[in-house]
């Protein structure tokens, strides 16, 4: 019997969660008025998550179960603050950005904090920076501006730039 990885458990998990949600999206209530149903942008945020899912169970399968040994954590607090230094730098961004947001807005917070998170995680190179502040701006800027002005979605705007007052 072949044993499965941790990554196929991950995975069927993430679906059976990916079942919960859109299951629970029935329970959403439904105006009388309006075009589009209040369910309609959950249940299309759970078919993209089901859909990765669903590709990072067909990886997992195909890869087969791994050599687990390879992956122990190190003794001793040194040995785990490094196995786990991406989640704790990850959390630790996000907590940063959660405190500075209504200083820094949603904008411009949102964009330093994909820029210095992707440089923490992703190198330093003069490329690399370029490339992070591309990125940072393209999709922060175009998630930004599809909410405030598509969606029309208050954001909030901090106390250094608030685009609404010019």
């Amino acid at each position: 019997m072949t044993r499965l990885s941790n990554d196929t458990i991950v995975a069927v998990v993430l679906l059976l969660a990916c079942g919960v949600f859109f299951w629970a999206s029935f329970d959403i209530r439904q105006p009388d008025y309006g075009v589009l149903l209040p369910s309609t942008w959950p249940r299309v945020i759970i078919a993209v998550l089901t859909l990765l899912s669903l590709i990072y169970l067909v990886q997992s399968l195909r890869a087969g179960p791994r050599n687990e040994e390879a992956r122990a954590v190190p003794p001793g607090l040194k040995g785990f603050l490094t196995y786990w230094r991406n989640p704790i730098v990850c959390f630790a961004m996000f907590f940063a950005f959660l405190i500075t947001l209504p200083v820094l807005g949603m904008l411009i917070g949102g964009v330093s904090f994909v820029f210095v998170l992707m440089t923490l995680l992703g190198g330093w190179e003069r490329r690399q920076l370029a490339t992070h502040a591309i990125i940072a701006v393209a999709t922060v800027g175009s998630m930004w501006s599809l909410f405030t002005f598509g969606l029309g979605v208050m954001l909030p705007v901090g106390m250094i730039f608030n685009p609404f007052a010019l």
